[in-house]
């Protein structure tokens, strides 16, 4: 089997070198790589901002980055062979770490954007294993590299529908992100306009931040748009379940997969989003389920004590606001820090949907990121 891989620039932004990727998803973007399947594929990847928070960045930068060249990907890779229904088997071989990591908080974006409306910025060092910082002392984070976004392109059939339901979403007051052509990659006026922002998770994976996907992990991606169309990028070293500022610790790396197309069982088996699976824990045990944590706990119930039955977000809200309180009582940690810290290392864990109207989620912190 041959070894397929696209040069990337690091020095260099996505728009000065797009044919090695794209920040858009969209069926008619050229492939930069084509593979037969069972060839190994190597793909560096940008980090999630496009080089905005590289180490000399300043909380100005952080305040007001530029959204529009979020996520840079690196792809696609057309595998042969590939069509729609059929389901393709993404083996993640390895994925290799950067030195340099990033956290921030971006103003009006993340998980508990209302409590932290001011920019924050963790700058990691990552050696040996493990991410270390000088902005949360006596911290260190196991590594557990994986890509925050990997999936394929959709079909214009599926792009029209998902443009069609965002757009009703933000209709009714939701949050999404229409098509916008600002400094989209490609550039052709013809796909960008329409093309789909990489922010949300789709049918076809995309932005989906699991962090068992590191290397050992097996996707599984209904493929819709002919050869699949594969893209990768927006890696991270760690990441808590939650990613709850909105960042893990964020970084470029170099991607390595395989991939296997099981003819027509998406369709056979009405398969219409990711599945994954791996033979192996994702970190060393202690980490995966911690033997040493402390949990707070979060109800379906608002702070002024107005219950909203099998409402998860709000529970999994009050689990990790009182765990920034813990942290803030028992470590010293300030407001920020506490919420960077639970963005990499704290996992989110329902630990009961049956008694309405209070659901319960947990929130683990393991004491061995403590040094």
């Amino acid at each position: 089997m041959a070894t397929r891989e696209v040069p990337v620039d690091w020095s260099k932004p996505l728009g000065d070198e797009p044919a090695t990727g794209h920040n858009r998803w969209h069926p008619d973007i050229p492939p930069a790589v084509a593979c037969d399947p069972g060839d190994e594929v190597v793909l560096p990847s940008r980090d999630a901002f496009d080089g905005q928070m590289g180490p000399d960045a300043t909380l100005e930068t952080v305040a007001a980055p530029n959204l529009n060249v979020v996520h840079p990907l690196t792809g696609p890779v057309y595998v042969n062979g590939a069509e729609s229904g059929d389901l393709l088997e993404v083996e993640v071989l390895e994925v290799e770490p950067d030195r340099y990591g990033y956290t921030v908080q971006v103003p009006g974006f993340g998980f508990l954007r209302d409590h932290f409306p001011d920019p924050f910025m963790v700058r990691w060092r990552m050696a040996d294993g493990w991410a270390t910082s000088d902005d949360l002392p006596g911290i260190r984070i196991p590594g557990a590299p994986f890509m925050g976004t990997i999936g394929l392109a959709p079909d214009r059939r599926l792009m029209e529908v998902t443009t069609a339901r965002e757009q009703a979403a933000i209709d009714r007051g939701g949050f999404a992100l229409p098509p916008d052509p600002t400094d989209a990659v490609p550039s052709d006026e013809a796909i960008a306009a329409e093309a789909l922002r990489t922010i949300p998770p789709r049918e076809t994976a995309g932005n989906v931040d699991i962090k068992q996907l590191s290397a050992g992990a097996r996707l599984l991606i209904p493929v819709y748009a002919e050869g699949g169309l594969f893209s990768a990028g927006d890696a991270h070293f760690a990441q808590g379940d939650s990613e709850t500022c909105g960042t893990a610790i964020e970084m470029r790396a170099t991607l390595h997969v395989r991939f296997t197309v099981h003819k027509g069982l998406a369709a056979a088996r009405g398969i219409r989003d990711l599945q994954f699976a791996r033979d192996d824990y994702v970190v060393a045990p202690e980490f995966s389920a911690p033997r040493r944590f402390f949990a707070t706990t979060g109800l379906s119930v608002t702070r002024d004590g107005e219950n909203r039955p099998e409402d998860l977000t709000l529970a999994a809200r009050n689990a990790l606001l009182n765990m920034i309180d813990h942290l803030g009582h028992h470590g010293g940690w300030t407001p920020q820090q506490a919420y960077a810290i639970c963005s990499v290392a704290v996992d989110l864990k329902v630990s009961e949907v049956v008694d309405v109207p209070n659901f319960v989620v947990s929130a683990f912190l393991p004491l061995d990121i403590f040094t």
